[in-house]
């Protein structure tokens, strides 16, 4: 049975992922069994419509975006935007680089991971050909809700992670086919500030996309957030949490419950805990120190990660 990953990133973590995708054709052995890269999820920053985690990077050029788009339909590999921007406005569907991404991938073969009934509206008029997701944003918490979230038309339904582990309740889901379980959640169990960090990533996004057009000194500083509930929380210790689901859950108890799409996060993750992550999920743990070493060493031979040498003084 295929196990479908869906890995962040189709900027920041872009190379990280294609070295992936690389290393599960080049030596499949090193890979848990059945393990499929189905989509990469994201955003181009900035893109008005992105949401769940802040763009890190100014926008891309139109040649960037056309490459990835082509590089992931040759790899037969999902494109899925993460467009679940909460706040906005009739007037901000006109964006014009988010409706140059929208267009350049428009296929039957891509997809958009959506909360606004605005935005998944207009996408399924102008953009018809995508497969739309429905957002884990939305923070569906009880069985009922799934289910009729599954009614919809919805090519994938991604629940909340405060479900995972609850046995007898994801049971009672119909179609769990076209359920996404979110695997690495770093936010603590039932955190009662997640809907309040999808707004303040959705507000600052407005002013990051605002103060590219200023000069420095009229730009608008970004809105703070900190948050006390494992903001800065790590595969280490948010193992521990009773929403964690391990590598031998998938395998012993979703995968044979009839659920087979799960997603990674981490858009914005540092990349030494991505690869962690990675290896965690996809590689047979007796060859995961193996399989880091070969990402790490091309991620330095790629530039991507840069290995300074030391400067030796002189002596006098």
């Amino acid at each position: 049975m295929e196990v479908n990953f869906h890995l962040p990133g189709l900027r920041q973590n872009f190379p990280l992922n294609m070295l992936v995708v690389g290393l599960l054709k080049q030596k499949p052995e090193l890979f848990r069994e059945g393990i499929r890269i189905a989509s990469f999820f994201g955003e181009f920053p900035m893109s008005l419509f992105n949401g769940g985690r802040p763009s890190n990077y100014d926008q891309c050029s139109a040649d960037y975006i056309r490459q990835v788009i082509r590089t992931l339909d040759s790899q037969n590999i999902m494109l899925r935007y993460t467009y679940t921007n909460m706040t906005l406005t009739e007037e901000e569907l006109k964006d014009p680089y988010c409706n140059f991404c929208l267009k350049e991938a428009h296929s039957e073969k891509n997809g958009v991971i959506l909360f606004s009934p605005l935005l998944e509206e207009y996408i399924r008029k102008n953009y018809p050909k995508y497969k739309i997701t429905s957002s884990t944003c939305k923070e569906l918490r009880t069985i009922e809700e799934v289910n009729a979230e599954l009614e919809k038309d919805y090519h994938i339904v991604v629940l909340d992670y405060n479900l995972n582990n609850q046995f007898d309740q994801l049971e009672q889901i119909k179609d769990k086919a076209r359920c996404e379980i979110l695997v690495n959640s770093l936010c603590i169990p039932n955190c009662p500030r997640r809907g309040a960090h999808y707004e303040n990533v959705a507000r600052n996004q407005r002013i990051e996309l605002a103060n590219r057009k200023l000069p420095k000194e009229q730009q608008k500083p970004r809105e703070p957030w900190s948050c006390q509930y494992g903001e800065h929380n790590r595969l280490f210790n948010s193992r521990s949490y009773v929403t964690h689901v391990s590598p031998d859950d998938i395998y012993e108890k979703y995968l044979p419950m009839g659920f087979n799409n799960f997603k990674l996060e981490g858009r914005t993750a540092n990349i030494f805990s991505l690869v962690e992550t990675y290896c965690y999920y996809l590689i047979k743990p007796e060859h995961q120190m193996e399989a880091r070493l070969l990402l790490l060493d091309n991620l330095a031979a790629n530039k991507v990660l840069t290995v300074n040498r030391l400067r030796p003084g002189r002596w006098p």
